[in-house]
């Protein structure tokens, strides 16, 4: 018997009652899927697993996909290590963001395990996207569904928030870049999710970016409003399932002078639609 406790109105809830080292069985698997589309993101609590047992859970979700620019641990080359260092300023991935949406088919989930965390600080916000599409207006929504938008990997704010980890190797990092709907139906549930975001939309799809800014950043502030968010601290051994076909996510960086590592495991998924 599992319990899912949300953790905020709009999106996150806690799992208990698993032990995520044991084998799973298939019906415990479609109760946690359930709760994961449910809730869209989902967390455990005190679980030490060894990077078999944690390819072994992720899988029971998805199929273990490459992140673009980042080798895996060793041993594990679909295990990426994300670390902030005592003496770094800048964290992975600190903005606003869904994963890797400058590719023609971004994951369909991501997953972190907490190895090691700072005394206090490191929360990662989470977004729901099916509210922030839910609150536009009408008119708004039917101007939407006839967008596209453009995706780098190469935007700005994105690229500073990696910079030392993709050019690690003295080589300059490669761009990639995908056109998607910026109203997107969400393969599983059939639910609409407001898929632009600050870490990667640079314009819509046949306008510049000066003619797409004032529109982008309205929807930039308006998709992460508090009552479309949750907030999740971290301990050693925790882990976070996301959907990022309906989710944003941003790390908070707010620990300098201590240490955080954490696996993460990325899911392949489909083309937006």
């Amino acid at each position: 018997m599992i319990t899912v406790k949300p953790i905020a109105g709009a999106l996150g809830a806690e799992v208990e009652g698993v032990d995520l080292s044991r084998p799973l069985n298939p019906a415990l698997v479609a109760q946690l899927r359930q709760a994961w589309l449910r809730h869209l993101v989902i967390f455990f609590r005190d679980q030490p697993l060894t990077s078999e047992q944690y390819l072994a859970f992720a899988q029971h979700f998805g199929a273990p996909a490459d992140y673009p620019m980042l080798k895996g641990i060793a041993g594990f080359p679909k295990i990426i290590e994300v670390k902030k260092l005592e003496h770094e300023r800048i964290n992975f991935g600190g903005l606003w963001h869904s994963d890797t949406t400058y590719l023609d088919t971004p994951p369909m989930a991501s997953m972190l395990l907490a190895r090691e965390t700072p005394p206090h600080g490191g929360d990662t916000l989470f977004a729901n996207m099916y509210l922030a599409w839910d609150a536009l207006s009408d008119a708004m929504r039917r101007m939407l569904r006839e967008l596209k938008a453009v995706n780098s990997s190469a935007k700005a704010d994105a690229s500073k928030t990696r910079e030392d980890r993709v050019r690690a190797d003295g080589k300059p990092a490669p761009e990639f870049s995908a056109e998607h709907p910026v109203a997107r139906t969400h393969p599983e549930t059939g639910r609409v999710a407001l898929y632009v975001n600050p870490g990667h939309t640079v314009r819509f799809s046949g306008m510049t970016e000066e003619e797409s800014r004032p529109l982008l950043d309205y929807l930039f502030q308006h998709q992460v409003r508090p009552e479309f968010t949750c907030r999740f601290g971290w301990r050693p051994g925790s882990i976070a399932l996301w959907d990022n076909r309906c989710t944003q996510h941003n790390p908070v960086n707010d620990y300098h002078g201590y240490r955080r590592v954490m696996h993460r495991i990325t899911l392949a998924g489909d083309r937006p639609a």
